[in-house]
C-alpha cells in the first residue's frame, strides 16, 4: 500500500503541474472576465470532487449500517472531510468569480443557496464525529446524517433547470457547445486531476482514521484497566 500511495502521489503531482500549465498558460483568457475566469477550472473541479466525495459518504454509510464494519465508517469520515474542504473552496471561489461576472459577491440564487445548505449539512456531520459521544452511537448517527444529507447533492446539480436560474451558465451544452475547445479540454483535465487528488487525500484520511481508532482503543483499554 505504501508503494501504491507513493505512485498515486507522483501521478497526482504530475497532473496538478500539467493542469496548472494548461489553466494559466495554454488556455486563453476570457474576453469579458479576463484572468478571473481561470477560477472557473478550480471552481467546477472542486464542485465535482465535493459531489463525488459525498456520494462515497452516502454509499459507505449505507454499507456501514448494514455490516457495522469500522472500515466503511473510516472511509465515510475521510470522504466527508474531503467533501467539506472542497465545498468550502466552491463557496470561496464562487463569490470571487461572481463579483466579476455578476457584480455581486453573493446572490441567493438556487445553486449557491443549496450548496451552502450542503456545506452546513456536512459541517454538522463533522461536528458529530468530533463530539464526546461513544463511538458506535456517533458512527450510526453520522451514517444516517450522511445518507440523508446526500439528498441535497442532486438538488444542487439540477437547481439551475428546476428553478430556471440565469446566473450559472451551462458549461457543456448539447451538441458540444458552451466552451472553446481549449477551455473544454482544460476543464476535463482539471476534473481528472481533482479526481486523482481525491483518492490521494482519501488514502491519507483513511490512514489517519485507522490511527485514531487505534489510539481510542488503547485509551479504552487503559480506562478499563484502571
Amino acid at each position: 500500500m505504501g508503494n501504491w500511495h507513493k505512485i498515486l502521489g507522483w501521478i497526482t503531482f504530475v497532473l496538478v503541474s500539467v493542469s496548472l500549465y494548461f489553466i494559466f498558460i495554454y488556455t486563453p483568457e476570457d474576453v469579458r472576465l479576463g484572468v478571473v475566469q481561470k477560477i472557473f477550472y478550480f471552481h467546477v473541479a472542486s464542485a465535482w470532487l465535493a459531489f463525488f466525495a459525498f456520494f462515497v459518504v452516502f454509499v459507505t454509510s449505507i454499507i456501514f449500517l448494514l455490516k457495522r464494519s469500522r472500515v466503511y465508517d473510516v472511509i465515510a469520515v475521510a470522504s466527508a472531510e474531503i467533501g467539506v474542504l472542497f465545498t468550502t473552496i466552491v463557496l470561496t471561489t464562487g463569490p470571487i468569480w461572481g463579483r466579476s461576472s455578476w457584480n455581486a459577491w453573493w446572490s441567493w440564487e438556487p445553486r449557491l443557496t443549496t450548496t451552502l445548505i450542503l456545506w452546513f449539512i456536512y459541517i454538522a456531520y463533522i461536528m458529530i464525529r468530533v463530539s464526546d459521544m461513544e463511538w458506535e452511537k456517533k458512527a450510526r448517527l453520522s451514517a444516517v446524517f450522511g445518507i440523508i444529507g446526500f439528498i441535497d447533492v442532486p438538488i444542487v446539480f439540477f437547481s439551475i433547470k428546476w428553478w430556471n436560474s440565469k446566473l450559472h451558465p451551462t458549461v457543456i451544452k448539447e451538441g458540444g457547445g458552451g466552451l472553446a475547445p481549449e477551455m473544454l479540454f482544460t476543464l476535463i483535465l482539471s476534473v481528472i486531476t481533482f479526481t486523482f487528488l481525491y483518492f490521494y487525500l482519501l488514502q491519507k484520511g483513511i490512514a489517519i482514521g485507522n490511527m485514531r481508532n487505534k489510539v481510542n482503543e488503547i485509551k479504552d483499554k487503559l480506562k478499563n484497566a484502571m
